[in-house]
């Protein structure tokens, strides 16, 4: 094996030139590799923050109840069935005796008690329609990341304040530390300080979602007891559905995942995943394509070389093991020098902290550094096994009398 070894490394440095042509072409295809496994990688982290990532993985919310109410005639006949929107009436009642063991279920990360609503917020004659959530002034931040997205002021509430959308401030010329009024759809109005101005980036939620404190949100819309919702935020977003069954189980609760409504994104990212794959496949075949070209040719052009060895005995297995271990040697030279070249690009890109809409979403840490030269080294090594039976099968006679 150690004179394999050096036989294979005489070959290598025989034609400087052209083991570092193969190495740098072998580097070239490890670097796409890594490249398209950070970009693809950090292009779906990208679209979960912005999407899942900032949403409730796990739901628990009231079903709203509509009773009808039916007029009838004298006679007892039904006249007409009209509805009553009930819809601030629902409400959970019995959620916060679930409330620590939910939050001590694996992954979980935050659990958020809310009261939601429709309202007007005014201010003089004007007037906008929001949607209103009332959420703990500690977990304003739990599952929407409001405080990454603020602007102007904080995103401490506390009583007497609410934090309002930019979109919406500009609309109706809303300054930080202004007093408006919020009138919940129960008809029970508030004096409010804007304590805070946000700006997600997604107009609806910029220009109709106002938040406050719990005390303030059950004082307008008359809920002294229970909660709308309970918005669960998970360590692992894929373990959502997994997580709703626990939940469902344990406290009978009406639990939904988000995955239940996001099924086309969930599609969506598998296609990318798909087509990453295809990609860094595709990679993988231009290296072993080119190293297999390579040392065939090698092969040729050392016959009489191989035809000495054959001559004085060396058996075929030896000349197997000399080009497999020069096939094995480029790829692990290409596949270091192909996973530097690809640590030092990419760290010239933002870290995954750092994404802002209209950069390349680059994620370093998922590079694939290591399965990118555990895979190069592979397919080098198969790549080398047709040249080397070739060159195991050359007749000693005729070969030294090329």
């Amino acid at each position: 094996m150690l004179y394999a070894l050096k036989i294979a490394s005489r070959y290598m440095t025989s034609n400087k030139a052209q083991s570092a042509l193969l190495i740098f072409g072998v580097a070239v295809g490890v670097f796409i590799f890594i490249f398209m496994s950070a970009l693809i990688g950090g292009l779906a982290d990208y679209i979960l923050s912005r999407t899942a990532g900032d949403l409730s993985h796990v739901t628990i919310e009231a079903e709203a109840r509509v009773p009808a109410l039916l007029l009838h005639d004298e006679k007892g006949a039904v006249l007409m069935v009209q509805k009553k929107d009930t819809s601030r009436e629902a409400r959970l009642s019995s959620v916060d005796a679930f409330i620590p063991v939910i939050g001590k279920l694996p992954g979980v990360k935050a659990v958020s008690r809310e009261i939601t609503g429709g309202g007007f917020l005014r201010r003089g004659a004007q007037s906008a329609q929001v949607s209103v959530t009332g959420v703990e002034p500690a977990k304003v931040s739990a599952i929407i990341n409001l405080k990454s997205y603020l602007v102007a002021g904080t995103v401490d509430l506390g009583p007497g304040k609410v934090l309002i959308g930019k979109k919406l401030a500009d609309d109706m010329s809303y300054r930080l530390g202004q007093t408006v009024e919020l009138q919940a759809d129960t008809g029970i109005s508030q004096s409010l300080v804007v304590s805070g101005i946000y700006e997600i980036g997604s107009g609806g939620p910029d220009r109709r979602q106002a938040y406050v404190s719990l005390a303030t949100a059950r004082t307008l819309f008359a809920m002294p007891q229970g909660v709308s919702r309970v918005e669960i935020k998970l360590a692992d977003l894929y373990q959502a559905d997994t997580t709703t069954a626990r939940i469902k189980a344990i406290t009978g609760l009406p639990a939904t995942s988000w995955t239940e409504n996001a099924a086309q994104l969930l599609d969506a990212l598998k296609a990318q995943a798909q087509t990453g794959l295809m990609l860094k496949s595709f990679a993988l075949i231009t290296i072993v394509i080119g190293i297999a070209s390579a040392l065939l040719l090698s092969t040729y052009r050392r016959r009489p070389e191989i035809g000495i060895m054959r001559a004085m005995g060396a058996p075929r297995s030896f000349v197997v093991t000399v080009f497999v271990i020069q096939g094995a040697m480029i790829g692990l030279a290409g596949g270091l020098l192909g996973a530097g070249l690809g640590y030092l690009v990419l760290l010239a890109f933002p870290g995954r902290e750092a994404f802002k809409p209209g950069n390349l979403p680059i994620d370093i840490t998922q590079g694939a550094y290591g399965l990118a030269i555990l895979l190069t080294v592979i397919s080098a090594t198969l790549a080398s096994i047709l040249p080397a039976r070739a060159a195991s099968r050359v007749d000693p006679v005729t070969a030294i009398g090329q």
